[in-house]
Order: structure tokens, then C-alpha cells, then sequence
């Protein structure tokens, strides 16, 4: 039986070498890449992916990817059905072990996300939208602000996560849930059916190396 258990232990050996290869491969070809990588990440969760086992430490270790790969921002979206859970949300998304300034909002804050890295839970983008249009009418009618100068970036001055990512990342689905819809309008999205809980650094640099692709593209 020791024989047959070291056998089954020696044979996974070639495969972790194969999938380190791989891994070290998507990074050679960022690091040559003639593009540049995405300054401003993305990440739409939902609040279904933070149950699963791992969850938390997932989200530390492509915040750290993030970083290490170039981003200067990085803003994570979580989705929520059940708003009874948004404080303990908050709570341990305040907690996690994380490579830069971390702002956390829920959909009662009002006040801007300004670090390095912002988590959004439960504030969709559509209720965004409807507080910065109230903010900005309360201006308008305290006389500071005239309708004549309301343009984009009056709008933009009023959203508690106010700055465009250039890369949008979405697991599990080709769906976007309702977060970012002002700010992402010219982002480049990128849709993996990679389940949040099974998401790997190589699935993040799929998505960089897409970014950079899309870009060179563009760039020609």
C-alpha cells in the first residue's frame, strides 16, 4: 500500500510542474507584452462566491496579483439579495489581509472611496446614479450649482466610486450585475466561467493578457 501512495504522489508531480510552467508563461508574456496592462481593475462578485470555502483568501490573492502586476486601483463590486447580511459583509471585507488602503462602502455610505483599493457591497450602480442626481438637485437648489454646468464630470464628481476601470472582471457568468454602470462604459470586459472559489492567478493573467491583446489591437 506505502508503494502504490508514493506512486500516486510522484505521478501528480509532472502535472504541478506543467501547471507552474503555465503559470509562468501568462507572466513572461505580460512582462513582454507591447501593451500596456490595466492601471484601474475591476472585480463583480456576488455575495453567493464570498460563502464559499476560500472565498476571503481568493480575493487576497488576486488583490495581491493585481498590485504585482501593474494596477494602481483596484474596485470590487459585491452584489447582495439579502441586505441582512451587508453588515458582516463589510465587517470581514474590512478585515481581509490586503496589499494597499482598503475602502469599504455599503449602500447606506455616501461618502467616496478614495483608496487604492475600494469594495462596494451592495450599492448597485443604478442607485448610485439616482443618489448623485439627487445630491446634484439638492446643489442646484441651494444655488451652487447651475444646470447649465452639469455635464459628465458633474456626474462623475457626485458617484461614491467615481473613477473608470479599464479592466472589468466577471467569474461564473456572462452576466453583469448592476454595479458600475456609469463608470464602465468604455471599460474592456472580460466575462471567465471559472467559478470564484476555483479562480487562479493564471485565470487573472487570461484576463490581463486579453486587456493587453484588446489594447494593441486598438492601438493599430
Amino acid at each position: 500500500m506505502a508503494s502504490d501512495a508514493g506512486e500516486g504522489f510522484s505521478s501528480t508531480r509532472p502535472l504541478l510542474g506543467v501547471v507552474g510552467a503555465y503559470d509562468a508563461y501568462l507572466a513572461l508574456r505580460h512582462r513582454l507584452a507591447d501593451a500596456d496592462g490595466p492601471d484601474h481593475v475591476a472585480l463583480v462578485l456576488t455575495e453567493r462566491d464570498l460563502l464559499e470555502q476560500g472565498a476571503y483568501e481568493t480575493l487576497e490573492a488576486t488583490l495581491r496579483w493585481a498590485f504585482d502586476y501593474g494596477a494602481e486601483r483596484v474596485t470590487v463590486s459585491v452584489s447582495v439579495l439579502d441586505e441582512a447580511v451587508v453588515p458582516t459583509l463589510v465587517r470581514e471585507l474590512r478585515g481581509i489581509d490586503a496589499p494597499r488602503a482598503v475602502a469599504v462602502r455599503g449602500p447606506d455610505d455616501g461618502e467616496r472611496a478614495a483608496a487604492p483599493i475600494r469594495i462596494n457591497v451592495g450599492l448597485g450602480g443604478r442607485g448610485e446614479f439616482a443618489r448623485a442626481v439627487r445630491e446634484m438637485a439638492e446643489d442646484v437648489a441651494a444655488g451652487d450649482l447651475d444646470p447649465e454646468d452639469v455635464d459628465e464630470e458633474t456626474v462623475t464628481d457626485h458617484l461614491v466610486f467615481p473613477e473608470e476601470p479599464d479592466l472589468l472582471v466577471k467569474t461564473g457568468a456572462e452576466r453583469l450585475s448592476d454595479f458600475l454602470i456609469w463608470q464602465s462604459t468604455y471599460s474592456e470586459l472580460y466575462f471567465t466561467d471559472v467559478n470564484w472559489r476555483d479562480f487562479r492567478k493564471r485565470d487573472y493573467l487570461r484576463a490581463v493578457r486579453e486587456f493587453e491583446d484588446r489594447q494593441r489591437r486598438f492601438g493599430e
